[in-house]
């Protein structure tokens, strides 16, 4: 039915009208003009009650208001939200407000956070970005290299006045320390570098396990961020635990609590000192110290290198042959048969895939990551697409 050409009022006497010349079933006509079988079993009543009358719109707020605040209360909510050295919140105001008005019962919280925002002293917090949700079961590993985890371990101020980030990075399997690296930031020009150190040494794993913190994700598409790209180029996918679930990456969570015990408290340590430390720490943990969960064996007795060897250059994003290949420009967009697709600045100069999913309708994907959906008949008159993308979450291949 074509509603956006006809006013509500139009459409009802419409119904009813139907309806009643006996013609057509009220179930029917629901489905003509696509409104539940409830709505119009109302309209057909309140017509045989009240006639045309009783098809025009009505108030949806309460017959009855139950509680109205009493204006010396709702001035006593600002005040009290506006006196003492902290500002309280409807709970604290709440619980004065049974002490001010002790005979009667004091409004709902809901209701004094209203009340504040009403009177422009509630000052909304932002939103926080959001990483997309990594879509698959984190999964088990039994044999080393399959999965590595890694963090910052929480940052800390030297004796020196300078703050430390230790970035850690260890085999899950065998619980062997890999690095543990101080550092004065968490960019990702630096933590790369560790990483291909260790990537150098030890080889490359199948996974790595993170939070979603930076620089191991963004708010970009699927979450990728540049050091995740860069696994991903190598070959190893990125894993991220759940906002919040630090237990999904235990054992690595244990660590660090055996690193902190190390630490003197509060951890006055020059910044020179620190690496050697650090160094200190990883060969006792791997070499000397029995660990409980490999019956008392160290870690080092039960790793060994990847056969996986680090490329000496880094190789392009491949793709199957039945998948179209589009390198990103400078701002993150990719062009085909003059449409134009943002993937994100984060993908800029990368090689992006798009496969045909049924006509027009194509999956744009980075590697195992689908970054969205494209309908290509969704077009505006510049050619530009929108990406669709369910939950705000990634998928993987």
């Amino acid at each position: 039915m074509p509603w956006k050409e006809l006013k509500p009022m139009d459409l009802k006497v419409m119904f009813v009208a139907e309806y009643m010349t006996g013609k057509h079933s009220l179930s029917q006509l629901c489905r003509d003009y696509e409104i539940s079988r409830k709505t119009g079993y109302k309209w057909v009543e309140r017509y045989k009650a009240e006639g045309p009358s009783g098809l025009d719109e009505r108030s949806r707020r309460r017959h009855q208001q139950t509680y109205v605040v009493p204006l010396a209360v709702k001035q006593a909510i600002i005040e009290l939200r506006s006196i003492g050295e902290t500002i309280p919140g409807p709970k604290k105001i709440q619980s004065d407000l049974i002490k001010r008005f002790p005979d009667q019962d004091p409004p709902s919280k809901t209701t004094i956070y209203n009340i504040l925002k009403a009177a422009d002293l509630i000052t909304p917090r932002p939103l926080r970005p959001r990483v997309a949700v990594y879509p698959k079961p984190l999964r088990k590993a039994d044999v080393p290299n399959q999965l590595f985890s890694a963090d910052y371990k929480g940052q800390y101020l030297t004796g020196a006045g300078v703050w430390c980030y230790p970035l850690t990075i260890m085999d899950h399997a065998s619980r062997f320390l890999l690095a543990c690296q101080s550092m004065p930031s968490t960019n990702f020009k630096e933590t790369q570098e560790t990483f291909e150190r260790v990537f150098r040494e030890y080889g490359l794993p199948e996974r790595i396990r993170t939070d979603n913190g930076v620089p191991f994700a963004s708010t970009g598409r699927g979450g990728l961020s540049q050091l995740s790209i860069w696994w991903l180029r190598l070959g190893i996918i990125p894993e991220r635990i759940e906002p919040g679930r630090p237990d999904q990456n235990g054992r690595h969570e244990r660590m660090h609590r055996t690193l902190k015990s190390t630490l003197p408290n509060p951890p006055a340590v020059a910044w020179e000192s620190q690496q050697k430390h650090f160094d200190r720490f990883i060969q006792h943990y791997n070499y000397e110290r029995g660990h409980e969960a490999l019956s008392q064996k160290t870690p080092a007795s039960c790793y060994s290198p990847s056969p996986r060897a680090y490329p000496e250059k880094l190789p392009e994003m491949g793709y199957a042959s039945h998948i179209e290949c589009y390198r990103a420009d400078s701002n993150g967009m990719i062009y085909r048969s003059g449409l134009r697709i943002y993937v994100g600045n984060v993908l800029k100069y990368q090689t992006i895939g798009l496969e045909m999913l049924s006509d027009d309708v194509w999956a744009v994907i980075f590697g195992p990551v689908i970054l969205g959906q494209m309908d290509a008949r969704n077009a505006d008159k510049d050619g530009y697409i929108s990406l669709k993308v369910y939950l705000c979450e990634c998928t993987f291949v």
